[in-house]
């Protein structure tokens, strides 16, 4: 009878290794399964060696229950730097678990330890009855169970390895492994050892002295030097480590020997999940016996620079909103209801009567399963008072306690356009939806930049579909006459709305495709998509303003207001309009004779900032009065004034909403009110965010990136003397001020940051000249002298632009294409404009796509935490603006600080850290 032969599979290992081997990939229903799909091939591929002589008798595959093992309990500082799982890694736990069953192999695990001591449990196990064990695995932990009769494998290097591996890459025999690791240490997991020491010297003082605890009493002998200071200091932090690394290797066996027997793989089951997930590669190998190996070699070469062949959709029919169906029966509810589960998908979208998500009220729900397969379930139509008509429907309650389970069923996919508004609508009546999609978030990772026509589904509609949908005003009218959408007859509501819902699915079916193969996967499954459900909750919490201090503010604008205008007036020597451009720019430039006027086409002069502020520097004191009074007339009318008369009724705060597809570069923009465009750094500006406020018995947090985009050209740009100065903490623009003037004073410092960040947008010789009130020569002379002592900028921006002009686009750290069609423009302004933005996009895109990904990170970090209570609520350019109980400031502080340091791992590492300014107090503005 032949040996028996164990095979343990690290299932941990392969899932991670999975992860990062394969590019973002999604099934049927949208749920991240590259991890999946990666494990999934590398598990046949093990399969396929059942036949073989090498292949195993038994076999299992072991994984990691949870993060608290009992070396936890040994040292509470184990594994604490180790960042939390990647954000689409964590639903596939579950799948990969499905997966192992669907090949009726044995899964294994087991609380509070780790997959490493149930394979060394096991391993002990099997030695002891005779037995030949390989363990599936690369770990360096798992090397000190080499012995003889036990080897490794790695399967990505299809690479066997025993004792003569171990002594090759680490100088000692697989039993002194574990004491080599003791000395060296491990950062990842975050096991002391002895500072200074590396593996070769620990190797180096095994091999001396045989053992780490001779080591150790020997180093008192040893010859002074700093490794012997450290070995007799760090002593007890060795033997602490040595317990750390060691193996368990005598728990009690989950599953006995026996029980792991090979007894082949039923088919059946391995079809079901290759079936629902949608993996019609491997469907087609089903049964081949040989296949499962090039199947997964050529899955684990995929990569996003090589994405494969888009596959081609079927044609679907033209739009019919003749065979929408509205529904008011509970048994075509349930049909409906029925279709969407069975498909897998369905696209939703939420009919109000008003465009406020915090206060509108619902007045239907449209659904689609497929082309020209949507319905409208109408649930609050009728007239405006309770004695008018109401039309035959569903009552509210009875419908949505129906449409829950599918709004929150993991294996639907819910498909929607603009969908943070639904999910605000659907979660005030407590549903929440997941998973979703969002086709305007798709439209724009795909097509930023590329035309002006924008994403919404009116304009997708007609660019992707060749179709004009029914406007709102055709339904609902415009002007004194429009009513509630509530008031439209069903029949008509009926094509309104399930024609959104089935022009949603349309555009998701060609979106999904295009993301996976157009190189947008990346930024769509790990940037945007999580983020829609976080800003919705976001605009929902709102901010609370203190209606007061506005007012007061209001009065004090009003009165600089007037005082202004008689300043200017008496300049001029006359009274005028002073917003209005024809009579201004007579008074500059036809009376008051200054230099500089430009007429446009209607025979007005230019009067904007960048004529007032030139005027402003040759001594022009009436333009700078302007500028003022510009500015306080639009901070009264658009924040002071506006706010007070924004505050919601129902909640008594403020909701602003974002747009996920507003600003070109993957920047957040927000509208009622706009709180991207408050001043930062004038007084005025922060009297404004003082009236931002807590509730009592809270504070406001504010977390800033600190120069965030320098940091990331240092990185992106390649510059060490920006690198090595943010590396050792030094002020930037003095760093800079030194390297272009020889000297570091305030003036010098002020130039050196304006340069610092016009440089980055590609700013022009006239441009900077402008800014730093100098002359066109000199400021070329500073721009000249700034690339000689920085290269990389240079380098970087004339490789970027070539890229943009051969490519059309520029690409973030993150993938995130940002399109200039007019790279190429004939007209010099147009082709200008072009290329300082591509110079800027992809630093300014990849520091939003790093503080959305904080944003995405940060409720489960606090949650992990217990800090329920902190609210995330506002996204201003580099700063996440929170409000939270007094009492938890410092522990929200450490967590908010550690997830936006982070944010943009594993994905990218970066070369030099990012720093956040944290503060706090009663409102926005004393919390800077």
């Amino acid at each position: 009878m032949s040996q028996n032969h164990l095979y343990l599979v690290d299932g941990s290992g392969y899932i991670f290794r999975a992860y990062h081997q394969l590019p973002p990939l999604t099934n049927k229903h949208g749920q991240p399964v590259g991890a999946v799909y990666g494990y999934t091939t590398m598990l046949w591929k093990l399969a396929e060696e059942l036949g073989k002589a090498e292949g195993p008798t038994h076999l299992a595959v072991v994984l990691d229950k949870g993060s608290h093992t009992f070396r936890n309990d040994m040292y509470d500082q184990y594994k604490a730097n180790r960042p939390p799982a990647p954000e689409d890694l964590v639903p596939q736990f579950p799948m990969i678990r499905d997966a192992t069953r669907a090949f009726s192999l044995p899964c294994i695990e087991e609380a509070g330890f780790e997959a490493d001591d149930i394979i060394a449990s096991y391993t002990k196990a099997a030695v002891a009855a005779g037995w030949h064990v390989t363990i599936v695995s690369s770990d360096k932990d798992l090397m000190q169970l080499i012995q003889p009769g036990v080897d490794m494998y790695d399967t990505m290097k299809n690479e066997r390895r025993g004792a003569d591996y171990v002594m090759t890459k680490f100088g000692v025999q697989p039993e002194q492994l574990g004491d080599v690791l003791a000395l060296m240490g491990d950062s990842v997991d975050n096991v002391p050892g002895i500072p200074g020491i590396g593996p070769k010297t620990a190797a180096k003082l095994i091999s001396e002295y045989g053992s780490l605890e001779a080591a150790l009493e020997a180093a008192p002998s040893m010859k002074k030097s700093k490794m012997q200071e450290n070995l007799i200091a760090h002593a007890d932090m060795a033997r602490l480590s040595r317990r750390l690394v060691a193996l368990h290797d005598a728990m009690d066996l989950p599953e006995p020997l026996e029980e792991l027997t090979l007894k082949g793989i039923p088919p059946e089951p391995l079809q079901n999940f290759l079936e629902h997930h949608g993996f019609k590669s491997l469907l087609t190998r089903l049964g081949a016996p040989t296949a499962a190996v090039a199947v997964a070699t050529a899955a684990l070469a995929v990569t996003e620079s090589t994405p494969p062949a888009a596959p081609i959709l079927d044609e679907e029919p033209p739009i019919d909103r003749s065979l929408y169906e509205t529904v008011v029966t509970e048994e075509a509810l349930d049909r409906w209801i029925a279709a969407a589960h069975a498909e897998g998908f369905v696209a939703v979208d939420t009919e109000t009567d008003m465009l406020d998500c915090v206060s509108c009220a619902l007045v239907g729900i449209s659904l689609a399963v497929g082309p020209n397969a949507a319905c409208y379930i109408p649930v609050g139509h009728g007239g405006k008072d309770m004695f008018a008509e109401k039309p035959d429907q569903l009552p509210k309650d009875l419908v949505l306690a129906k449409l829950k389970p599918l709004m929150e069923d993991d294996s639907v996919l819910k498909i929607g356009q603009n969908l943070k508004y639904d999910l605000t609508v659907m979660r005030r009546h407590g549903i929440e939806i997941a998973p979703y999609d969002d086709t305007i978030v798709m439209s724009f990772d795909l097509d930023a930049g590329q035309s002006l026509a924008g994403h919404g589904m009116d304009e997708a509609a007609r660019t992707h579909l060749n179709h004009v949908c029914i406007s709102f005003k055709d339904v609902c009218g415009s002007g004194k006459s429009q009513i509630s959408f509530a008031e439209v007859p069903l029949d008509k509501a009926t094509e309104y709305a399930a024609e959104d819902a089935d022009v949603t699915l349309r555009l998701w079916k060609i979106f999904k495709n295009r993301v996976a193969n157009e190189g947008a996967s990346r930024v769509y499954e790990l940037v945007d998509r999580p983020l829609v459900s976080v800003i919705a909750r976001m605009e929902h919490e709102g901010i609370k303003v203190d209606r007061e201090q506005l007012s007061r503010l209001s009065g004090e604008f009003t009165t600089e207001i007037a005082k202004l205008e008689g300043e200017i007036h008496a300049i001029a020597g006359q009274p005028f309009a002073i917003g209005s451009t024809q009579q201004l720019g007579a008074i500059l430039f036809d009376k008051m004779g200054y230099k500089g006027g430009k007429k446009g086409k209607s025979g007005a002069y230019s009067t904007d900032v960048t004529i007032l502020e030139q005027l402003k520097a040759q001594g022009a004191e009436i333009a700078g009065k302007i500028l003022d009074w510009r500015q306080l007339s639009k901070l009264k009318s658009t924040y002071t004034d506006a706010l007070q008369a924004q505050i919601n009724r129902d909640s008594s705060r403020v909701h602003t909403s974002y747009s996920l597809s507003g600003a070109q570069t993957g920047r957040l923009s927000s509208t009622d009110p706009n709180l991207q465009n408050i001043p930062i750094r004038t007084e005025v500006g922060r009297q404004i965010r003082h009236a931002f406020v807590a509730e009592p018995g809270n504070v406001i947090l504010a977390a800033d990136y600190s120069q965030i985009e320098l940091r990331l050209a240092a990185h992106i740009a390649d510059v060490p003397a920006l690198r090595e100065a943010f590396l050792a903490g030094e002020d930037i623009h003095a760093a800079t001020a030194q390297q272009l003037f020889g000297e570091v004073n305030r003036d010098t410092r002020g130039r050196a940051k304006t340069i610092n960040f016009a440089i980055l947008y590609g700013i022009s010789r006239w441009g900077l000249a402008g800014r730093l009130e100098i002359s066109a020569d000199e400021a070329q002379d500073m721009i000249s002298r700034y690339y000689e002592r920085f290269p990389g900028i240079s380098l970087y921006i004339t490789e970027t632009l070539e890229k943009a002009r051969a490519r059309g686009y520029t690409e973030t750290l993150f993938g995130r294409k940002t399109w200039f069609p007019r790279i190429k423009a004939p007209i010099q302004h147009e082709r200008q404009g072009a290329e300082r933005a591509a110079i800027n996009a992809p630093i300014q895109g990849t520091s939003a796509d790093i503080i959305k990904r904080a944003m995405v990170r940060m409720g489960p970090a606090l949650a992990a935490e217990g800090l329920h209570d902190v609210k995330m609520l506002l996204q201003v350019h580099d700063e996440l603006v929170f409000e939270l109980p007094e009492s938890q400031v410092e522990p929200a502080s450490a967590v908010i600080r550690r997830v936006m340091e982070t944010a943009a791992e594993p994905i990218v590492k970066l070369s030099v850290p990012l720093g956040v300014e944290i503060g706090h107090g009663a409102s926005w503005g004393a919390a800077h």
